[in-house]
């Protein structure tokens, strides 16, 4: 899975919005907080906008607010807002490509794989990545002997 920088500004904006949760912050406060460029930034809210999970609020005390609560609001429905179906193939869903031969079977290998990112980003929640307190389940994957190290 490739993350964007369109989603990585999404996701940002939107632990930080957690974080000032029932407060509105400024996108100009954002930007700031989160070193983003703040014309980007106001197109990426404007899609969570959009999708529903940000509510702009107008005047002297305007910005930003959740639109729901950050303890159900996942990182996977951030991504999506913003960049679509969480994993594609050449642009298409998993479900829908097929091929013949030796790699006829290929589409379950890309089915497992978008299951393994949903069982992550589905699972957890804004609030639980601004407090630090990931689920048990991502905590392990995150402390696995060659988590850290590149392939």
């Amino acid at each position: 899975m490739q993350v964007s920088a369109r989603g990585d500004y999404a996701v940002r904006a939107a632990v930080a919005l957690a974080s000032a949760h029932p407060d509105t912050v400024s996108a100009q406060t954002l930007a700031d907080e989160q070193s983003l460029p703040h014309k980007f930034l106001e197109a990426v809210l404007a899609d969570l906008r959009r999708a529903g999970l940000v509510r702009s609020v107008r005047g002297a005390d305007g910005g930003y607010r959740l639109a729901h609560s950050p303890t159900t609001t996942t990182v996977g429905a951030i991504l999506r807002a913003v960049d679509g179906p969480l994993a594609g193939v050449r642009g298409q869903r998993p479900e829908d490509v097929t091929y013949g031969g030796a790699a006829a079977h290929l589409p379950d290998l890309w089915i497992a794989v978008r299951a393994a990112v949903r069982n992550v980003l589905d699972e957890v929640t804004l609030a639980q990545v601004a407090s630090g307190k990931l689920p048990a389940r991502v905590r392990r994957l995150v402390t696995a002997p060659d988590a850290w190290e590149p392939r």
